[in-house]
This record gives structure tokens, C-alpha cells and sequence, in this order.
């Protein structure tokens, strides 16, 4: 995956040396000269530094948000780890923000705009690594001896398609060895059909050959 990472600080650095560790790309921004300098020379693999404002939308372009997986804001300032992950979802539709929250009595703020917020480094790697949300899969019981595997998938924003328009389930091409057999909502379910249409925060139910499960999670991310 492709992570941008704003904020360069201890909870930025180790959580980039976790993903860097795990052989996922990882880009980051840092405002000051001084830091972004020595994270240029201690972390290892593919990574890339940025000497900038994470909240200017300049430089999260030159950290390439556009083809990124997960955006998370680790900054220790709130409001700057809120504007960071607006400009990130709003202006370039990245498909999971992630951001750091110092003060509990911010949580609600950032829930209400739709940011996952948690407070723990190692929380956010986990989630990143685990890939518990943005259009990935969660497993939720095996079947026939293990080898077909009922699957829990969450929408993300979406990249092709429009956010306030969705997408029909009848237009989603699925792998072969793969069917969307239903769709949970906040407080609602139903069985799939092809006429209902599919929007971010959206849990499909999926039905999959486990050999198939990362072509479905790669199609859930593209839509």
C-alpha cells in the first residue's frame, strides 16, 4: 500500500518505520527543515520526505495523495490533524483518513466529519496493516472446509464514481469465484440486489473463493 503520513514527530516516524518494515511505500510531510533532514537518512525502504505544510494541498500533491491507499495525520496539534485529513478526503478523495487525536474531547468533532480518529501509534499501524476498513475485508467465518470464506467489506470514498451517487451492485464487475450476497447499513440490512446502489460507510456482505479475496478488496478500492 501507499501511506502519506503528515507529521514527522515520534508518533510519525514510528509508525513510518512499522509500514517501511511491512514493505508498504510510505510518503511524509514534515514542516520542519530540521526533522524532515533526519528522517531522510534513518528510515529504510521506499519512502519519500517532504519539507512542508501538510494542511497546503501543494505539498500533499507532491507526496502523491492521488494514487495513495491511507492518508493519516499524526501531528500533535488536532486542528491541524483535522484540516490535514479535510483537505485530504475533500480536495483529493483519498480513500481512508486516519488522524491522531492529542485531546479526548476532540474525538466527536473528527466523527463528525467522518475522520477515523484514535489516539494510539500502534492502533493506527494496526489498522493500516490489517486493512479493518476502506472498501477491505474483514473475515467473518469460513465455509465449505475452509475454502470459501464469508467476507466483510466497508466502502471507502470513491475514486470513479460519485460519492453522493453511489454505484449499483448490478454494475460492479466482481471476480470470478466472488458474489456480493448482501449490504449492511448503520442500522439496517438487506440482501443484494442488483438495483441498489452502494455508498462510502456501506458494509457489503461478499461470498468469495479466499483465493479471490484480494482481487475483491482491489476492486472495492477502485471503485
Amino acid at each position: 500500500m501507499y501511506i502519506v503520513i503528515v507529521g514527522g514527530g515520534k508518533v510519525g516516524s514510528y509508525l513510518a518505520q512499522v509500514l517501511l518494515s511491512s514493505r508498504n511505500e510510505v510518503a511524509i510531510i514534515e514542516d520542519n527543515p530540521e526533522s524532515a533532514s533526519i528522517l531522510s537518512v534513518m528510515l529504510e525502504g521506499q519512502y519519500l520526505i517532504i519539507n512542508g505544510d501538510g494542511c497546503d494541498s501543494r505539498y500533499q500533491d507532491d507526496a502523491g495523495i492521488k494514487r495513495a491507499d491511507v492518508f493519516v495525520a499524526a501531528t500533535g496539534q488536532d486542528d491541524t490533524n483535522l484540516v490535514a485529513c479535510e483537505i485530504a478526503q475533500r480536495v483529493f478523495r483519498v480513500p481512508r483518513a486516519i488522524a491522531r487525536v492529542n485531546s479526548p474531547k476532540n474525538l466527536r468533532i473528527f466523527r463528525e466529519v467522518g475522520i477515523e480518529c484514535v489516539s494510539s501509534t500502534t492502533l493506527i499501524a494496526n489498522l493500516i496493516e490489517e486493512e479493518a476498513l476502506m472498501g477491505s475485508v474483514s473475515v467473518v467465518s469460513s465455509l465449505t472446509h475452509g475454502n470459501v470464506a464469508l467476507s466483510e467489506f466497508t466502502i471507502g470514498h470513491m475514486r470513479r464514481h460519485s460519492d453522493e451517487d453511489g454505484v449499483a451492485i448490478g454494475d460492479i464487475e466482481m471476480p470470478e469465484g466472488s458474489l456480493i450476497v448482501g449490504v449492511a447499513y448503520e442500522d439496517d440490512a438487506e440482501v443484494a440486489s442488483p438495483d441498489i446502489r452502494l455508498y462510502p460507510g456501506d458494509q457489503v456482505i461478499v461470498v468469495a473463493d479466499k483465493e479471490a479475496l484480494d482481487e475483491v478488496r482491489a476492486l472495492f478500492r477502485s471503485l
